[in-house]
């Protein structure tokens, strides 16, 4: 109560009508409804469903992707430290280095390592994308004359969660730029947008920097290391490739092989799935119809064979581990904004 208090007597003023710096009220009003509920609210009976708002939400879909989150950030650091035990002392320089090694040294079965490895590459990523998002999102709303909402929330998190970790910085602002202006804010803002903002800017990147978003060299965060993930090595081989190369299913379900940060793990996400499915934020019919159809068309190109795509002959349950197939299923398809809003669409 003290902030709340602080905040109506000695700044709101300033910032609302007939204040000195009313022409800025949106940049207020956008930190104090991250802080508070907002202010306007329906107030006809007749319009209550129940206690949820957008706020809360957004803001449960965005605690719903922590398990994915962590893990991925754990991953992420264990695949650096287990290659660099392996290989020896590879050439690992720069200041994530050097806080690694200051702090906890590059050791695989070191829970904190692996956190704190995982975290000096996640963290820059997460801390550009919200900042630039904002950025964008303010500016938009400022010129526009309307509040700031909860949406970037989780276009945000849901935008780290889909890079490989050895992403530069400057192209995490790029793509979160193009998604934000091209993916939302063209055709309106929250709301008004058709496409997954997240995966506009993912797709920007793939296409513009190919080689930064794909190949053997950008999923592993040691220097001079390259390793494929479960899909180029199916896609390589098929199945026996994968276990060639020592992965086994369950490996692959639980998130201990290389990938984009948060896709690895099927059971973080199962986990966020289960969260969204209980709060009722996310439709289960969208969720089981993109895995029928992933088990169907699977089933149907099993049936139909091929000579030379290796990907005909992977069986369902390992497409449902591999890649971010699940992650999309949870995650993108089930996007409130671009998603199917009735029981028959």
């Amino acid at each position: 109560m003290g902030l709340r208090n602080f905040l109506d007597a000695k700044i709101a003023p300033h910032f609302e009508k007939g204040g000195k710096l009313n022409r800025y009220y949106v940049f207020y009003e956008m930190f104090d409804t991250m802080v508070f509920s907002p202010s306007a609210v329906t107030g006809a009976r007749t319009h209550v469903r129940d206690g949820l708002d957008l706020k809360r939400i957004m803001i449960t879909v965005w605690l719903a992707a922590w398990p994915a989150m962590l893990f991925g950030m754990w991953n992420v650091g264990y695949q650096a430290n287990l290659q660099i035990d392996l290989n020896g002392m590879m050439a690992i320089e720069g200041w994530r280095a050097d806080i690694v090694m200051t702090l906890t040294g590059f050791d695989p079965s070191s829970f904190w390592s692996n956190m704190l490895h995982g975290a000096v590459y996640y963290l820059p990523i997460f801390v550009v994308t919200y900042l630039s998002g904002f950025l964008w999102e303010g500016l938009f709303a400022f010129v526009r004359g309307h509040e700031v909402n909860e949406g970037f929330f989780v276009t945000g998190i849901l935008f780290t969660l889909i890079l490989p970790p050895t992403i530069p910085l400057w192209m995490v602002f790029l793509g979160i730029s193009f998604g934000v202006l091209i993916g939302k804010e063209v055709f309106g803002g929250t709301g008004k947008n058709f496409l997954n903002p997240a995966l506009v800017g993912r797709a920007f990147l793939y296409f513009a920097y190919p080689a930064y978003m794909s190949g053997d060299a950008i999923w592993t965060a040691a220097d001079n290391f390259t390793g494929a993930t479960t899909l180029s090595l199916a896609q390589q081989g098929g199945v026996e490739k994968i276990t060639e190369a020592g992965i086994t299913w369950s490996d692959a379900f639980f998130g201990f092989i290389q990938g984009s940060i948060g896709e690895t793990s099927t059971l973080a996400i199962l986990i966020g799935a289960a969260i969204l499915l209980i709060t009722k934020i996310a439709s289960w019919r969208i969720m089981l119809g993109v895995v029928l159809g992933m088990v169907a068309t699977s089933l149907l190109l099993n049936l139909v064979g091929s000579d030379t795509n290796e990907l005909f002959d992977v069986p369902w349950h390992w497409h449902l581990v591999m890649g971010g197939f699940m992650f999309g299923t949870v995650y993108m398809a089930t996007d409130p904004v671009s998603a199917a809003h009735t029981n028959v669409g």
